[in-house]
């Protein structure tokens, strides 16, 4: 671990995985779709393509994908919300890890497709953004995409300010070998417009 308390532990303890779960249950018994940002990743992927899950959660997004059909490794750094994923789909890969750290894992370097939803960026430990995302490349084969999600002001945080710009992760992104390819306002793909306050993002590790 990096010793740092990431912006989401500060949140919430560490101690929301059960609540997280009940949370999106309740969405989906009332009709809403919970699957939006794995349809979005799907409709990139060649079938059985090979999937790391940066930020985990609950494995809600990881579950799904598998269930379409592609290989799906979970990471988080909280334990509760890894909890709820292992009893939810045991025979998946779960670990429990510090994205800043992911080089410790022992993950393979051939990732189709790297994820980090549920303002996974946003809410990382201070100081380590640029860091997580050289974890993150690093994984990816050549051709491999990065896929984020998060929001850009308040009112798509549970921060009172946005902690990160687009402008620094794309900086960031490029720092470790990444190029922007494509940018949405939400998970069903409407266009991005500048100064929106939530940002889907598709980099790429160009292929060799």
């Amino acid at each position: 671990m990096t010793g740092q308390r990431d912006r989401w532990a500060e949140l919430t303890g560490g101690q929301a995985g059960e609540e997280y779960a009940r949370r999106f249950a309740r969405l989906a018994a009332s009709g809403h779709d919970v699957h939006g940002e794995a349809t979005f990743c799907t409709a990139l992927l060649k079938p059985g393509a090979r999937v790391l899950d940066a930020g985990c959660g609950t494995g809600r997004i990881a579950i799904r994908l598998a269930e379409l059909g592609h290989h799906c490794t979970g990471v988080d750094v909280d334990a509760s919300m890894l909890a709820v994923a292992r009893r939810e789909a045991p025979a998946q890969d779960w670990l429990l890890g510090d994205l800043a750290r992911l080089d410790t894992l022992g993950l393979d370097t051939d990732f189709d497709l790297v994820l980090a939803a549920g303002n996974v960026i946003p809410l990382l430990a201070h100081g380590t953004g640029v860091t997580v995302v050289g974890q993150l490349a690093a994984v990816l084969r050549p051709g491999g995409l990065l896929v984020t999600g998060m929001g850009l002001d308040a009112a798509h945080l549970p921060l009172e300010e946005a902690p990160v710009t687009l402008d620094e992760f794309d900086r960031w992104c490029a720092r470790a070998g990444l190029t922007l390819r494509q940018r949405y306002a939400t998970w069903s793909g409407d266009p991005y417009a500048e100064g929106g306050g939530y940002a889907v993002s598709v980099h790429t590790r160009p292929a060799t």
